[in-house]
């Protein structure tokens, strides 16, 4: 796609600093999918002084629970949860070492800074096209917590995942961006509504 940058997990801190808020991405690679109650999981084995289920250094969380997968499919649709949500634990997750987090709507000043701090983004996926943004999904397994049903984590297997930088290491912020200006452009050069 044009004006779109490829990028391919895991991600490092010289890739995450190339990142810039409003940068639109073709993400492709390894991503593990985790909302609240998997990630209350995480935080409890974390305190508990216990290795998590799936290695965290360099990785990209997707904040979704997908739809099951018909027959003949590899997943069901799929979109991203609302982020605050994840807030609670994100700082710690990315002391541990997470480079890269997907969902929509702003994060918290305490994320934004632990971006800063550990040298993170967060990228906003397009809402309203799950099952567009399953195409881009090649293998989906559980890794862990299988009990949750669709709010397990899975490793997915993506390749050219549309999503923009919102929030880059230098605490740049594409929604408060958006809103001194007016309006943000869409991926078709339009005016888009703020939020």
């Amino acid at each position: 796609m044009q004006n779109y940058r490829s990028i391919k997990t895991p991600l490092t801190d010289e890739l995450c600093a190339s990142l810039h808020a409003g940068d639109m991405i073709l993400l492709s690679g390894e991503v593990f999918t985790a909302r609240d109650a998997a990630h209350r999981r995480l935080e409890e084995t974390l305190r508990r002084g216990e290795a998590l289920p799936f290695d965290v250094r360099g990785a990209v969380i997707f904040y979704a629970g997908p739809a099951p997968a018909r027959p003949g499919r590899i997943i069901g649709s799929i979109g991203p949860t609302t982020s605050y949500r994840m807030d609670p634990f994100a700082p710690l997750l990315m002391e541990q070492g997470l480079k890269g987090m997907i969902g929509k709507g702003k994060r918290s000043p305490e994320v934004v800074a632990a971006m800063k701090r550990y040298r993170a983004v967060y990228f906003g996926a397009i809402g309203g096209i799950a099952a567009l943004t399953a195409r881009c999904v090649r293998n989906a397994e559980t890794v862990a917590y299988a009990d949750l049903g669709p709010e397990a984590i899975l490793r997915l297997e993506l390749v050219d995942l549309p999503v923009v930088v919102v929030n880059d290491v230098e605490g740049r912020d594409l929604y408060e961006e958006a809103r001194k200006h007016g309006s943000v452009q869409n991926h078709n050069g339009q005016a888009a509504a703020n939020d």
